[in-house]
């Protein structure tokens, strides 16, 4: 292996280093190396910290780029290169390498070689990850079950009685479980995410992670906006959500947005661009367009709404047209 590592270095120094990669995780599996000698491994061959988290498991290990262990009270961020270790699970392997993109081929296959073996080492020292039992989400979500079957079926889904959990609303899906951590593995998809709270309110996440899943959006430029939406962070936006019931008639202003889409296709990714962003010119790079172009685009826009786009109360107008859209809609 040695010897393939040096004739592909040669020829390619990111596939010799993946080599020297892979033949370095074959050895500490042999090993029957430990999940923190796995972390490290990991940190040191990517040069950068790396971090585990088993939210489901309870395991967090964070290693420093010189070996060190030493964790951290820091979220975990989303742009970091990372592999998850659970199908839809709370459990991931990152490296916190910020400012990039795309993970390198290298960090590629650091994270998906150190996973593999992960994986077997966590179902080894700590057992399988609690099952998704339909029926015991079903009892934790249900207000009217007593208190003693919402606590054993928590239990039953490896959730700690005396810590925070929260409900995910997938849009296709069963309703998820997970532990509030700080650092868990974010969402992907369209997903609401319901607060976090004690176990025994877990029906009041589940009620607010319906709410926030109607606000999401595909991301598309007939319906952009986000796909993963907090119930938390919506406050009193989220009341909009008793006024338009999809299926019913559309408000005004939701009306106009949509004859006027029609009539301008770049319509709808400009207008949430101007209202997601800080500034004009933060609306113009989101949409990679110059400032005088979206200065056109919005006076185009705002004849075909009938009202201001350019001043507070026209942005906050336009705001709420957005959000009641997306309730619109379903």
């Amino acid at each position: 292996m040695k010897e393939l590592a040096g004739r592909l270095t040669a020829l390619d120094p990111d596939a010799g280093a993946a080599v020297r990669v892979i033949a370095y995780f074959d050895r500490l599996a042999e090993g029957r190396a430990g999940l923190e000698a796995l972390v490290r491994g990991a940190a040191v061959l990517a040069g950068v910290p790396a971090r585990l988290v088993d939210g489901e498991r309870r395991v967090r290990v964070r290693v420093e780029a010189d070996g060190t262990r030493r964790e951290s009270e820091a979220a975990a961020d989303p742009a970091w290169p990372s592999v998850a270790l659970t199908p839809g699970g709370v459990a991931a392997l990152w490296l916190e390498r910020a400012g990039q993109a795309e993970p390198s081929v290298v960090d590629a296959v650091i994270l998906e070689r150190a996973a593999g073996v992960i994986r077997v080492v966590l179902d080894r020292t700590r057992g399988r990850a609690p099952a998704d039992d339909p029926a015991l989400v079903e009892t934790v979500l249900d207000a009217s079950a007593p208190e003693a079957a919402r606590l054993h079926a928590a239990r039953g889904l490896g959730l700690d009685p005396a810590a925070p959990a929260r409900v995910l609303a997938p849009l296709d899906g069963r309703p998820v479980v997970v532990p509030a951590y700080p650092d868990a593995v974010p969402p992907v998809g369209r997903v609401g995410v319901g607060p976090a709270v004690p176990v025994l309110e877990l029906p009041r996440s589940w009620s607010e992670a319906r709410v926030a899943l109607r606000f999401s959006a595909e991301g598309t430029a007939q319906d952009p906006g986000p796909g993963v939406v907090h119930a938390d962070e919506l406050g009193g936006i989220a009341l909009l959500a008793d006024l338009v019931v999809p299926g019913a008639e559309p408000p005004p202003d939701v009306q106009a947005l949509e004859a006027a889409s029609a009539a301008a296709p770049w319509l709808l990714g400009t207008l949430h661009a101007v209202a997601s962003t800080l500034s004009l010119r933060a609306a113009a790079a989101e949409i990679n367009v110059h400032h005088s172009t979206l200065q056109e685009r919005l006076a185009h826009a705002e004849h075909l709404l009938g009202w201001p786009l350019r001043t507070p109360q026209g942005r906050f107008r336009l705001g709420l047209a957005l959000a009641m859209r997306h309730l619109a809609r379903g």
